[in-house]
């Protein structure tokens, strides 16, 4: 039993991640012209949602009647991403890349620290793994646009 409260409540911080992430890239595709930008920031935002909504059915699968449904509130993620919206105001596009790229070092981070929890089982560990990786391959795009756009 405390195991799974462990595990429900590392799935409820990831998708507080998520949803801050899913914001935040919502906000910065509004704020950027540039297509390609654009259509990053949206398939970014709706990975992030898609990737939420599996952590809500894992975790009501292990018992939990209401999953996380938001962003935090006062967390650090939040914070990261308020300072998009001083970028967004300037649609300075180096600066919107540079501030999603500090957004995402928030997740990477949040996923390394699921995937060090001893008590995930199996499937769940698997689910993480899996958008760890496409989480931190979206960082890594994002941070070589900042560098591309750094003149």
């Amino acid at each position: 039993m405390a195991q799974q409260k462990e595990t429900i409540s590392t799935l409820n911080d990831l998708i507080e991640t998520l949803k801050d992430g899913q914001e935040g890239f919502r906000q910065a595709a509004e704020a950027v012209e540039d297509p390609e930008l654009k259509s990053l920031f949206n398939e970014c935002s709706l990975q992030r949602s898609r990737f939420a909504g599996e952590l809500q059915r894992e975790a009501i699968a292990l018992g939990e009647s209401k999953p996380e449904d938001s962003s935090s509130a006062a967390g650090a993620l939040h914070r990261t991403w308020i300072d998009l919206k001083a970028a967004i105001a300037k649609r300075d596009n180096h600066a919107i890349l540079a501030e999603c790229e500090r957004g995402e070092d928030s997740a990477v981070k949040g996923y390394q620290e699921a995937m060090e929890e001893e008590n995930l089982a199996g499937p769940v560990r698997q689910i993480i793994a899996r958008q760890y990786s496409e989480v931190k391959s979206a960082h890594d795009r994002i941070k070589q646009l900042r560098d591309a756009t750094a003149s």
